[in-house]
C-alpha cells in the first residue's frame, strides 16, 4: 500500500514532463515555421509566431518598438525585397521553461545574400495567450 503514493507521485511527474515536451515542441514548431514563411518571402506568415498586440516589445539596433502593427511595419520596411530578406537559418541554443504561461529562448539567426550576409543572436519570451504560444518580446541583435 506504500507504493501507491510514490505511484501517484511518478505519474503526475510523467505527466507535467509530458505537457512541457508538448510546449516545448509547439514552440520550436512556431519558430520552423516562422524560418519557412520567412523563406517564402513572407513577412505576414512569419509574424503569426507573434503576440499581435499593443504590448508586444521588439528590441533591435534602432531601439525599442512596441506594438504588433509597428513590429510588422518595421520588417517590411528594412526587408522589403527578396535580396534584403535572403535566406534565413535559426540555431536554437537554449529553450527554457520559466513557469506553467513562459519560455525562455536564445538562438542564432542569419541571413544569407546576395547583398552580404548578416546575423546575429537573440532572445525571446513565449508566453501561453488564450491556449497558444506567442512571442511577446523579441530582442534581436
Amino acid at each position: 500500500m506504500r507504493s501507491l503514493p510514490l505511484f501517484i507521485l511518478a505519474f503526475f511527474l510523467l505527466q507535467q514532463t509530458r505537457a512541457q515536451d508538448k510546449d516545448e515542441l509547439a514552440i520550436r514548431k512556431i519558430l520552423s515555421d516562422q524560418t519557412v514563411a520567412w523563406n517564402a518571402g513572407n513577412i505576414e506568415a512569419f509574424m503569426k509566431g507573434y503576440w499581435k498586440h499593443d504590448s508586444l516589445m521588439f528590441i533591435g539596433k534602432s531601439g525599442v518598438t512596441y506594438g504588433y502593427q509597428n513590429t510588422l511595419m518595421n520588417y517590411k520596411k528594412n526587408y522589403g525585397s527578396a535580396e534584403a530578406m535572403g535566406t534565413l537559418v535559426f540555431d536554437l541554443v537554449k529553450v527554457q521553461r520559466l513557469s506553467r504561461d513562459y519560455y525562455y529562448v536564445v538562438g542564432k539567426w542569419h541571413l544569407k545574400r546576395t547583398i552580404g550576409d548578416v546575423g546575429g543572436h537573440y532572445d525571446l519570451l513565449f508566453r501561453k495567450v488564450d491556449g497558444s504560444w506567442v512571442i511577446v518580446a523579441d530582442h534581436s541583435s
